[in-house]
């Protein structure tokens, strides 16, 4: 990937900075077997990124119309926070380093979620990491879910940077396609999905974890701020304002 100025930082959350995409998934299974569906965890694969208005309705396109959506999300949570309570809910390899390397450049930093806020906001804090974040936006805050470019449009405008010099980090090709319609650099970091075959014309890089990103943002802190790398002014050398 080539070396680039980068004036913000945009993550997204579950299996990016959060390995908790395996977790909904078991979660999903259990709350299927309970309801008498069997496993469900697989439509994982087909929902990433999504609201909680899109998975309901791909639960209802898959399983009909009558699928109780609402039991099942009870369901899940259930599930869910009964293995978090457990097992807790592990930060991927490389978050803390990638955060130490971005706040030490001074370089904002926001999370573009499709989760809720109260969601997000408490693995946050559980973690120790709210502090680095200037704005958390959340699906509640959007019209549009991912693929749709608003979410990260909006955490462009929380850090009052432009998307041409900010960095989205993502795991789901629904986020990617959303980053790239905003017009951000994209980095694809797999988890579930580790074929990035039908996004790969909207990345501008992949990498195997946060850490291997941190690595790449001290490589490029070796140059001045505000040059390119051959030396001429760099096109995100300003900050906008709106």
């Amino acid at each position: 990937m080539e070396k680039r100025e980068i004036h913000g930082v945009v993550f997204d959350m579950d299996g990016l900075m959060f390995d908790s995409e395996r977790i909904v998934k078991y979660s999903w299974d259990v709350a299927g077997e309970r309801m008498g569906y069997g496993k469900l965890g697989d439509n994982i694969f087909h929902t990433l990124g999504f609201n909680v208005d899109k998975r309901k309705r791909h639960f209802k396109d898959t399983y009909g119309e009558d699928f109780p959506f609402e039991l099942f999300r009870d369901e899940y949570r259930k599930a869910f926070w009964e293995y978090e309570e457990k097992n807790g809910l592990p930060a991927k390899k490389g978050l803390h380093e990638l955060l130490d390397v971005l706040a030490q450049r001074n370089i904002p930093m926001a999370v573009a979620t499709s989760s809720s806020h109260a969601y997000a906001e408490n693995n946050l804090k559980r973690e120790g990491i709210q502090a680095y974040f200037s704005a958390v936006i959340t699906g509640s805050m959007v019209t549009e879910a991912k693929p749709s470019p608003e979410i990260y449009r909006k955490a462009c405008e929380a850090l009052k940077v432009s998307p041409a010099c900010a960095l989205a980090l993502e795991d789901s090709y629904n986020g990617i396609r959303s980053a790239h319609g905003a017009g951000m650099i994209t980095v694809m970091i797999p988890d579930l999905l580790t074929d990035s075959s039908p996004v790969d014309e909207l990345l501008d890089g992949k990498m195997d974890s946060l850490l291997a990103v941190a690595r790449w943002i001290e490589t490029i802190y070796q140059f001045t701020k505000g040059e390119n790398f051959n030396g001429e002014k760099d096109i995100c050398h300003q900050r906008t304002t709106g």
